[in-house]
Protein backbone atom coordinates (compact mmCIF):
# COMPACT_ATOMS: atom_id res chain seq x y z
CA UNK A 1 0.00 0.00 0.00
CA UNK A 2 2.74 2.10 0.09
CA UNK A 3 4.01 1.77 -3.26
CA UNK A 4 0.43 3.58 -4.19
CA UNK A 5 0.33 6.19 -1.65
CA UNK A 6 3.70 7.22 -3.02
CA UNK A 7 2.46 6.73 -6.79
CA UNK A 8 -0.98 8.92 -6.27
CA UNK A 9 1.47 11.54 -4.87
CA UNK A 10 3.83 11.49 -7.14
CA UNK A 11 0.85 11.95 -9.81
CA UNK A 12 -0.57 14.96 -7.72
CA UNK A 13 2.90 16.40 -8.06
CA UNK A 14 3.17 15.71 -11.96
CA UNK A 15 -0.34 17.32 -12.51
CA UNK A 16 1.52 20.38 -10.63
CA UNK A 17 -1.76 22.60 -9.25
CA UNK A 18 -1.40 26.28 -9.46
CA UNK A 19 -4.20 29.33 -10.40
CA UNK A 20 -3.52 32.70 -11.87
CA UNK A 21 -5.52 35.49 -11.02
CA UNK A 22 -5.93 37.31 -14.50
CA UNK A 23 -5.91 41.00 -14.12
CA UNK A 24 -6.04 42.21 -17.95
CA UNK A 25 -8.92 44.83 -18.39
CA UNK A 26 -10.26 45.68 -21.62
CA UNK A 27 -12.78 48.35 -22.83
CA UNK A 28 -16.43 48.06 -22.82
CA UNK A 29 -17.38 47.87 -27.23
CA UNK A 30 -20.49 47.98 -29.05
CA UNK A 31 -20.88 44.80 -31.05
CA UNK A 32 -23.73 44.27 -33.02
CA UNK A 33 -25.31 47.41 -32.28
CA UNK A 34 -25.39 46.46 -29.11
CA UNK A 35 -23.50 47.73 -25.72
CA UNK A 36 -22.20 45.57 -22.81
CA UNK A 37 -21.17 47.27 -19.80
CA UNK A 38 -18.36 44.56 -18.40
CA UNK A 39 -15.91 42.67 -20.33
CA UNK A 40 -12.80 40.85 -19.60
CA UNK A 41 -9.54 40.08 -21.67
CA UNK A 42 -8.86 36.49 -21.26
CA UNK A 43 -5.62 35.71 -20.93
CA UNK A 44 -5.18 32.67 -23.38
CA UNK A 45 -5.99 32.40 -27.13
CA UNK A 46 -6.25 36.06 -27.64
CA UNK A 47 -9.76 36.16 -26.34
CA UNK A 48 -12.27 38.58 -25.16
CA UNK A 49 -15.32 38.18 -23.46
CA UNK A 50 -18.14 40.98 -23.43
CA UNK A 51 -21.77 40.56 -20.98
CA UNK A 52 -24.63 42.43 -19.72
CA UNK A 53 -26.03 40.27 -16.65
CA UNK A 54 -29.49 40.16 -15.74
CA UNK A 55 -29.81 38.84 -12.02
CA UNK A 56 -33.54 39.10 -11.82
CA UNK A 57 -33.95 37.14 -15.08
CA UNK A 58 -31.15 34.62 -14.74
CA UNK A 59 -29.99 35.39 -18.07
CA UNK A 60 -26.67 36.89 -19.85
CA UNK A 61 -26.50 38.73 -23.00
CA UNK A 62 -22.77 37.86 -23.89
CA UNK A 63 -20.36 38.62 -26.76
CA UNK A 64 -17.26 36.29 -27.11
CA UNK A 65 -14.18 37.52 -29.34
CA UNK A 66 -11.35 35.42 -30.54
CA UNK A 67 -8.73 36.18 -32.91
CA UNK A 68 -7.70 33.77 -35.76
CA UNK A 69 -4.92 33.77 -38.24
CA UNK A 70 -6.96 32.53 -40.99
CA UNK A 71 -10.69 32.30 -41.82
CA UNK A 72 -10.00 28.14 -41.74
CA UNK A 73 -10.50 27.98 -38.07
CA UNK A 74 -13.75 27.50 -35.40
CA UNK A 75 -13.85 29.18 -32.02
CA UNK A 76 -16.24 28.02 -29.17
CA UNK A 77 -17.06 29.49 -25.58
CA UNK A 78 -18.98 26.89 -23.58
CA UNK A 79 -20.22 26.76 -20.43
CA UNK A 80 -19.71 23.94 -18.11
CA UNK A 81 -22.54 23.36 -15.20
CA UNK A 82 -20.51 20.03 -14.01
CA UNK A 83 -17.13 20.60 -13.78
CA UNK A 84 -14.18 22.32 -14.92
CA UNK A 85 -12.48 21.27 -17.87
CA UNK A 86 -13.73 20.30 -21.30
CA UNK A 87 -15.96 16.90 -20.93
CA UNK A 88 -19.80 17.90 -19.85
CA UNK A 89 -19.33 21.36 -21.55
CA UNK A 90 -22.20 22.86 -23.40
CA UNK A 91 -20.63 24.99 -26.11
CA UNK A 92 -21.03 27.35 -28.94
CA UNK A 93 -19.20 26.72 -32.09
CA UNK A 94 -18.63 29.19 -35.00
CA UNK A 95 -16.61 29.27 -37.97
CA UNK A 96 -17.07 30.80 -41.36
CA UNK A 97 -17.75 28.24 -43.79
CA UNK A 98 -15.97 28.06 -47.97
CA UNK A 99 -19.02 29.69 -49.31
CA UNK A 100 -18.70 32.85 -47.09
CA UNK A 101 -21.44 32.45 -44.75
CA UNK A 102 -21.12 32.48 -41.11
CA UNK A 103 -21.93 28.69 -39.02
CA UNK A 104 -22.78 28.89 -35.48
CA UNK A 105 -24.49 26.41 -33.42
CA UNK A 106 -24.90 24.81 -30.15
CA UNK A 107 -22.85 21.51 -28.99
CA UNK A 108 -22.93 19.64 -25.68
CA UNK A 109 -19.15 17.67 -25.14
CA UNK A 110 -19.98 14.09 -23.89
CA UNK A 111 -16.67 12.85 -24.59
CA UNK A 112 -13.00 13.89 -25.46
CA UNK A 113 -13.00 12.85 -28.58
CA UNK A 114 -16.19 14.95 -29.66
CA UNK A 115 -15.97 16.31 -33.19
CA UNK A 116 -18.82 19.07 -32.01
CA UNK A 117 -21.65 17.69 -33.34
CA UNK A 118 -24.46 19.99 -33.01
CA UNK A 119 -26.88 19.57 -30.23
CA UNK A 120 -29.24 20.96 -27.56
CA UNK A 121 -27.77 22.50 -24.42
CA UNK A 122 -28.74 21.66 -21.12
CA UNK A 123 -29.56 25.13 -20.45
CA UNK A 124 -31.37 27.75 -22.56
CA UNK A 125 -30.05 29.40 -25.06
CA UNK A 126 -31.77 32.37 -27.26
CA UNK A 127 -30.27 34.98 -30.16
CA UNK A 128 -27.26 32.86 -31.43
CA UNK A 129 -25.73 34.47 -34.20
CA UNK A 130 -21.66 35.54 -34.88
CA UNK A 131 -19.88 37.87 -37.35
CA UNK A 132 -15.82 37.20 -39.09
CA UNK A 133 -14.38 40.71 -39.60
CA UNK A 134 -10.38 41.66 -38.98
CA UNK A 135 -9.15 38.26 -38.53
CA UNK A 136 -11.48 37.63 -35.64
CA UNK A 137 -14.94 35.54 -35.13
CA UNK A 138 -17.27 37.53 -32.83
CA UNK A 139 -20.07 35.19 -31.16
CA UNK A 140 -23.11 36.30 -29.39
CA UNK A 141 -25.85 34.80 -27.57
CA UNK A 142 -28.33 35.31 -24.34
CA UNK A 143 -27.87 32.44 -22.21
CA UNK A 144 -30.08 31.55 -19.46
CA UNK A 145 -27.51 30.12 -16.53
CA UNK A 146 -27.53 27.25 -14.78
CA UNK A 147 -30.25 27.18 -11.42
CA UNK A 148 -29.26 31.25 -12.02
CA UNK A 149 -26.04 31.15 -10.67
CA UNK A 150 -23.83 33.92 -11.44
CA UNK A 151 -20.21 31.99 -11.24
CA UNK A 152 -19.52 29.64 -13.87
CA UNK A 153 -17.29 27.06 -15.22
CA UNK A 154 -16.32 28.20 -19.00
CA UNK A 155 -13.93 27.30 -21.59
CA UNK A 156 -13.13 28.58 -24.80
CA UNK A 157 -11.09 27.04 -27.52
CA UNK A 158 -10.35 26.91 -31.40
CA UNK A 159 -8.95 24.28 -33.85
CA UNK A 160 -8.78 23.78 -37.57
CA UNK A 161 -11.43 23.36 -40.18
CA UNK A 162 -11.75 20.75 -43.02
CA UNK A 163 -14.10 22.04 -45.16
CA UNK A 164 -16.82 23.11 -43.05
CA UNK A 165 -16.24 20.32 -40.82
CA UNK A 166 -14.37 21.48 -37.50
CA UNK A 167 -11.33 18.85 -36.81
CA UNK A 168 -9.53 18.24 -33.20
CA UNK A 169 -7.77 20.83 -31.76
CA UNK A 170 -4.37 20.50 -29.93
CA UNK A 171 -3.36 19.33 -26.76
CA UNK A 172 -0.70 21.10 -25.71
CA UNK A 173 0.50 24.33 -24.65
CA UNK A 174 -2.47 27.40 -24.74
CA UNK A 175 -5.40 24.52 -25.88
CA UNK A 176 -4.99 22.85 -22.81
CA UNK A 177 -4.98 25.93 -20.51
CA UNK A 178 -8.48 27.28 -21.56
CA UNK A 179 -10.67 27.25 -18.90
CA UNK A 180 -11.65 28.70 -15.81
CA UNK A 181 -14.40 30.33 -13.72
CA UNK A 182 -15.89 33.53 -14.74
CA UNK A 183 -18.53 35.94 -12.35
CA UNK A 184 -20.96 37.80 -14.46
CA UNK A 185 -21.97 39.55 -10.94
CA UNK A 186 -18.44 40.52 -9.94
CA UNK A 187 -16.67 40.22 -12.76
CA UNK A 188 -13.99 38.24 -11.33
CA UNK A 189 -12.18 36.29 -13.68
CA UNK A 190 -10.12 33.12 -12.58
CA UNK A 191 -7.84 31.07 -15.08
CA UNK A 192 -7.39 27.76 -14.27
CA UNK A 193 -5.12 25.64 -15.36
CA UNK A 194 -5.37 21.88 -16.49
CA UNK A 195 -3.47 20.69 -13.34
CA UNK A 196 -5.57 22.44 -10.99
CA UNK A 197 -8.77 21.00 -11.41
CA UNK A 198 -8.99 17.97 -8.39
CA UNK A 199 -11.20 16.33 -11.31
CA UNK A 200 -8.34 16.18 -13.60
CA UNK A 201 -5.48 15.12 -10.96
CA UNK A 202 -7.87 11.92 -10.21
CA UNK A 203 -8.07 11.79 -13.47
CA UNK A 204 -4.34 11.08 -14.23
CA UNK A 205 -3.96 9.18 -10.91
CA UNK A 206 -6.72 6.66 -11.72
CA UNK A 207 -5.10 6.33 -14.99
CA UNK A 208 -1.52 6.17 -14.02
CA UNK A 209 -2.30 3.16 -11.27
CA UNK A 210 -4.82 1.18 -13.16
CA UNK A 211 -2.12 1.18 -15.39
CA UNK A 212 0.55 -0.28 -13.58
CA UNK A 213 -2.12 -2.49 -11.35
CA UNK A 214 -3.82 -4.21 -14.16
CA UNK A 215 -1.55 -3.68 -17.05
CA UNK A 216 1.51 -4.34 -15.99
CA UNK A 217 1.85 -6.34 -12.20
CA UNK A 218 -1.03 -8.73 -13.01
CA UNK A 219 0.05 -9.59 -16.70
CA UNK A 220 3.90 -9.92 -14.82
CA UNK A 221 2.47 -12.39 -11.97
CA UNK A 222 1.01 -14.49 -14.54
CA UNK A 223 4.00 -15.00 -16.37
CA UNK A 224 6.03 -15.89 -13.33
CA UNK A 225 3.21 -18.00 -12.45
CA UNK A 226 3.56 -20.11 -15.97
CA UNK A 227 6.79 -20.37 -16.78
CA UNK A 228 8.90 -20.28 -13.30
CA UNK A 229 7.68 -22.88 -11.52
CA UNK A 230 11.25 -24.55 -11.22
CA UNK A 231 11.88 -22.04 -8.53
CA UNK A 232 9.53 -23.53 -6.27
CA UNK A 233 8.69 -22.02 -3.80
CA UNK A 234 9.92 -18.34 -5.08
CA UNK A 235 7.84 -18.25 -8.15
CA UNK A 236 4.27 -18.20 -5.85
CA UNK A 237 5.69 -15.56 -3.51
CA UNK A 238 6.36 -13.53 -6.69
CA UNK A 239 3.47 -14.26 -8.33
CA UNK A 240 0.99 -13.51 -5.16
CA UNK A 241 3.31 -10.30 -4.57
CA UNK A 242 2.68 -9.22 -8.16
CA UNK A 243 -1.15 -10.23 -8.19
CA UNK A 244 -2.11 -8.85 -4.70
CA UNK A 245 0.00 -5.54 -5.63
CA UNK A 246 -2.35 -5.40 -8.67
CA UNK A 247 -5.24 -6.14 -6.94
CA UNK A 248 -5.11 -3.35 -4.27
CA UNK A 249 -3.93 -1.35 -6.88
CA UNK A 250 -7.14 -2.11 -8.50
CA UNK A 251 -9.62 -1.36 -5.74
CA UNK A 252 -7.52 2.45 -5.22
CA UNK A 253 -8.26 2.52 -9.54
CA UNK A 254 -11.76 1.48 -8.61
CA UNK A 255 -12.87 3.73 -5.80
CA UNK A 256 -11.15 6.90 -7.86
CA UNK A 257 -13.41 5.73 -10.42
CA UNK A 258 -16.84 5.67 -8.88
CA UNK A 259 -15.52 9.32 -7.52
CA UNK A 260 -14.80 10.48 -10.41
CA UNK A 261 -18.15 9.03 -12.05
CA UNK A 262 -20.19 10.86 -8.95
CA UNK A 263 -18.09 14.68 -10.07
CA UNK A 264 -19.22 13.62 -13.79
CA UNK A 265 -22.87 14.01 -13.73
CA UNK A 266 -24.19 13.85 -16.57
CA UNK A 267 -21.11 12.56 -18.51
CA UNK A 268 -20.88 8.41 -18.83
CA UNK A 269 -18.59 6.31 -20.04
CA UNK A 270 -20.65 2.89 -20.08
CA UNK A 271 -18.24 0.56 -21.86
CA UNK A 272 -15.49 1.73 -19.94
CA UNK A 273 -17.77 1.91 -16.55
CA UNK A 274 -19.09 -1.66 -17.60
CA UNK A 275 -15.49 -3.43 -17.76
CA UNK A 276 -14.13 -1.72 -14.78
CA UNK A 277 -17.32 -3.56 -12.48
CA UNK A 278 -16.84 -6.43 -14.55
CA UNK A 279 -12.93 -6.64 -13.54
CA UNK A 280 -13.15 -5.63 -10.39
CA UNK A 281 -15.86 -8.25 -9.76
CA UNK A 282 -13.79 -10.84 -11.39
CA UNK A 283 -10.47 -10.04 -9.66
CA UNK A 284 -12.43 -9.82 -6.12
CA UNK A 285 -13.93 -13.35 -6.76
CA UNK A 286 -10.43 -14.55 -7.72
CA UNK A 287 -8.88 -13.32 -4.43
CA UNK A 288 -11.75 -15.18 -1.93
CA UNK A 289 -11.45 -17.91 -4.27
CA UNK A 290 -7.34 -17.70 -4.08
CA UNK A 291 -7.12 -17.46 -0.29
CA UNK A 292 -9.98 -19.55 1.05
CA UNK A 293 -11.03 -22.12 -1.22
CA UNK A 294 -7.34 -23.58 -2.84
CA UNK A 295 -7.53 -27.55 -2.27
CA UNK A 296 -4.21 -29.33 -1.42
CA UNK A 297 -2.36 -30.27 -4.94
CA UNK A 298 -3.12 -34.24 -4.17
CA UNK A 299 -6.88 -33.47 -3.82
CA UNK A 300 -8.96 -34.71 -6.65
CA UNK A 301 -11.26 -31.39 -6.95
CA UNK A 302 -7.64 -29.03 -7.58
CA UNK A 303 -7.56 -29.67 -11.39
CA UNK A 304 -11.30 -27.74 -11.17
CA UNK A 305 -9.67 -25.02 -9.57
CA UNK A 306 -6.83 -24.64 -11.60
CA UNK A 307 -8.92 -23.90 -14.61
CA UNK A 308 -11.25 -21.75 -12.48
CA UNK A 309 -8.36 -19.89 -11.97
CA UNK A 310 -6.69 -19.96 -15.22
CA UNK A 311 -9.92 -18.62 -16.62
CA UNK A 312 -10.56 -16.17 -14.19
CA UNK A 313 -7.01 -14.80 -14.38
CA UNK A 314 -6.61 -14.69 -18.00
CA UNK A 315 -9.54 -12.93 -18.03
CA UNK A 316 -9.11 -10.59 -15.87
CA UNK A 317 -5.71 -9.51 -17.73
CA UNK A 318 -7.58 -8.98 -20.81
CA UNK A 319 -10.08 -6.94 -19.65
CA UNK A 320 -7.75 -4.93 -17.81
CA UNK A 321 -5.70 -4.39 -20.60
CA UNK A 322 -8.64 -2.88 -22.97
CA UNK A 323 -9.85 -0.92 -20.45
CA UNK A 324 -6.74 0.66 -19.94
CA UNK A 325 -6.55 1.22 -23.94
CA UNK A 326 -10.59 2.39 -23.40
CA UNK A 327 -8.94 5.09 -20.89
CA UNK A 328 -6.51 6.34 -22.70
CA UNK A 329 -8.88 7.19 -26.04
CA UNK A 330 -10.98 9.07 -23.12
CA UNK A 331 -8.37 10.85 -21.43
CA UNK A 332 -6.04 11.59 -24.51
CA UNK A 333 -3.26 12.24 -22.29
CA UNK A 334 -0.66 12.64 -25.46
CA UNK A 335 -0.10 9.95 -28.02
CA UNK A 336 3.44 9.19 -26.16
CA UNK A 337 1.64 7.58 -23.01
CA UNK A 338 -0.44 5.61 -25.28
CA UNK A 339 2.46 4.78 -27.18
CA UNK A 340 4.91 3.76 -23.82
CA UNK A 341 1.96 1.64 -22.84
CA UNK A 342 1.83 -0.19 -25.90
CA UNK A 343 5.24 -0.98 -26.29
CA UNK A 344 5.44 -2.17 -22.57
CA UNK A 345 2.72 -4.98 -23.13
CA UNK A 346 4.29 -5.86 -26.29
CA UNK A 347 7.19 -6.53 -24.88
CA UNK A 348 5.45 -8.74 -22.27
CA UNK A 349 3.74 -10.77 -24.89
CA UNK A 350 7.14 -11.07 -26.87
CA UNK A 351 8.39 -12.42 -23.33
CA UNK A 352 5.28 -14.35 -22.84
CA UNK A 353 5.44 -15.91 -26.43
CA UNK A 354 9.00 -16.71 -26.26
CA UNK A 355 8.80 -18.35 -23.34
CA UNK A 356 5.67 -19.99 -24.19
CA UNK A 357 7.63 -21.93 -26.97
CA UNK A 358 10.84 -22.37 -25.01
CA UNK A 359 8.18 -24.44 -23.05
CA UNK A 360 6.52 -26.54 -25.97
CA UNK A 361 10.13 -26.88 -27.37
CA UNK A 362 10.93 -28.22 -24.02
CA UNK A 363 7.88 -31.02 -23.92
CA UNK A 364 8.82 -32.09 -27.80
CA UNK A 365 12.34 -32.66 -26.78
CA UNK A 366 11.02 -34.96 -23.52
CA UNK A 367 8.44 -37.02 -25.23
CA UNK A 368 11.02 -37.88 -28.39
CA UNK A 369 13.15 -38.58 -26.00
CA UNK A 370 10.64 -40.99 -23.90
CA UNK A 371 9.71 -42.18 -27.10
CA UNK A 372 13.51 -43.12 -27.95
CA UNK A 373 14.00 -44.88 -24.40
CA UNK A 374 10.56 -47.11 -25.03
CA UNK A 375 11.69 -48.11 -28.17
CA UNK A 376 15.26 -49.10 -26.72
CA UNK A 377 13.45 -51.02 -24.06
CA UNK A 378 11.01 -52.73 -26.76
CA UNK A 379 14.31 -54.08 -28.42
CA UNK A 380 16.06 -54.88 -25.09
CA UNK A 381 12.99 -57.34 -24.50
CA UNK A 382 13.07 -58.52 -28.12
Amino acid sequence: MAFYKCLFFASLIFSSVFVTMSQQACTPQAFNQKTFAACHNLPILNSTIHWNYYPSKGTVDLAFAQAVVSDSRWVAWAINPTSTGMVGSQAIVAFKRTDGAMSVYSAPIKSYGTRLEQGNLSFPLFDVSAVYENNQIVIFATVGLPNNVSVVNHVWQQGPLSENTAQMHSVSGPNVQSFGTLDFLSGKVETVRRGTSSVFRVKISHGIINAISWGILMPVGAIVARHFKAADPAWFHVHRACQMLGYFGGVAGFATGLWLGHKSSGVEYKGHRCIGITLFALATLQVLVALGLRPNKTDKKRVFWNWFHYLVGYGTIILGIVNILKGFDMLQPGKWWKFSYLITIGVLGCVAAVLEARAWFLILIRKTDQAAEQNKDDTSVV
